[in-house]
């Protein structure tokens, strides 16, 4: 009999390790081009609406595209060219807000040095505005992210070297995109800052998280604003590390539980670290390894569900080529599921970005380099 319990025991367990193991089906080739396409970002609306930016160099210099689906992946439409530019259009983000309404920003080389740019959509990606310039600097403005409030208020950072040395910046619209604040800058250190992320929590809270050297090696920074961008936190470091912290992800839950990724040089190979707060960024959790692998862990991204699940994609080199992983937590961070590789290519398949919509829509982009050139690929859940 007690065997037989433990048999009982045994199947269950394993039926519901295969029950919480996501099933993805087969990777979508969204783009065909001469060009290369690269750096996908990706926002999803309330009705399930699935929006794709990327940079592209089919026209000559890079440019930014657009693409949709309005079925959660199944189908997409042709992509849009938004920009039309003299230099180099990258590094775009993208942000719907809760009528729907899309906005853009990337960095932009026409006016000779790179500068922030931004456009809108107010019907969903069926129509554009004309590019707004947000930078008017001597120094280089580049790496872009923006995110919106439960009040379509517009908030965009990015790392800006016009004092000299790279600070992160900020600025917001509060009528949808067609004014914006003075530029008030967030780190003001004595080292290079950049690469800053960008996240919203249901209370309107501004939480900011970016790259510093200034300790000597790069470590990872936070700050955030209760007041809608008028005020800021004293900087926190995050990272205390012997080797560079860079490329952070930020996410905030519904509880307003602040969750913040990395790749961490510490251990010889690049790895992917964690942490979370959960009393507003006041204190933190030990930073937290999610991958111990022979090649480098880079680029992750990380969404939340309703359901307060996190959801995190990465790059890896551990096969040999850059391949995209996956793991998830459905206990705030506190245990993550085995990773989970998602592409098996003979090219690279780098810089992911993933979202979610509702508790089990899970859209996965990424750059991938098996067609010879640089293409966007996408696969989704089940």
């Amino acid at each position: 009999m007690k065997k037989m319990r433990l048999i009982i025991l045994v199947i269950g367990l394993f039926l519901f390790v295969q029950a919480a193991q996501v099933q993805w089906e087969p990777a979508q080739r969204l783009t065909w081009n001469p060009g290369e396409s690269f750096r996908p970002r990706v926002a999803v609306d309330s009705s399930g609406g699935v929006h794709l930016v990327w940079s592209d160099t089919t026209p000559g210099d890079s440019e930014i595209y657009y693409k949709q689906s309005t079925d959660g992946g199944g189908t997409w439409a042709t992509s849009q060219r938004l920009t039309f530019s003299s230099g180099s259009s990258g590094n775009p983000d993208i942000a719907v807000d809760s009528t729907g309404k899309l906005h853009v920003v990337w960095e932009d080389k026409a006016p000779g040095n790179s500068e922030i740019y931004y456009k809108r959509s107010p019907d969903g990606g069926a129509t554009w505005s004309t590019s707004k310039r947000l930078t008017w600097n001597e120094g280089t403005s580049w790496s872009p992210a923006v995110a919106v409030d439960s009040s379509d208020s517009v908030h965009a950072v990015w790392s800006e070297s016009t004092p000299g040395n790279f600070e992160i910046y900020y600025k917001k619209s509060t009528d949808g995109g067609a004014t914006w604040s003075t530029s008030k800058n967030l780190s003001s250190t004595s080292g290079n800052s950049f690469s800053p992320a960008i996240a919203v929590d249901s209370s309107d809270r501004i939480h900011v998280a970016w790259s510093d050297a200034t300790p000597g090696n790069t470590e990872i920074y936070y700050r955030k604003s209760t007041d809608g961008g008028a005020a800021w936190s004293t900087s926190k470091r995050l990272s205390w590390t012997a080797e560079a912290s860079a490329q952070p992800a930020i996410a905030v839950d519904a509880s307003g539980r602040i969750h913040v990724a990395w790749s961490d040089a510490t251990t010889g190979d690049s790895e992917i670290y964690y942490k979370k707060s959960s009393d507003g960024g006041a204190t933190w959790i030990t930073s937290k390894s999610l991958t111990w692998n022979t090649g480098d862990s880079l680029s992750p991204a990380l969404a939340v569900d309703i359901l307060g699940n996190l959801h995190l994609v990465w790059s890896d080199k551990t096969p040999g080529s850059s391949e995209v992983y996956y793991r998830k937590s459905a206990d705030h961070g506190a245990t993550w599921t085995a990773a989970e590789r998602l592409t098996w290519n003979s090219g690279n398949s780098d810089v992911p970005d993933v979202a979610v919509y509702g508790s089990d829509n899970i859209h996965v982009f990424w750059y991938d380099f098996t067609p010879g050139n640089s293409e966007i690929y996408y696969i989704r859940q089940k």
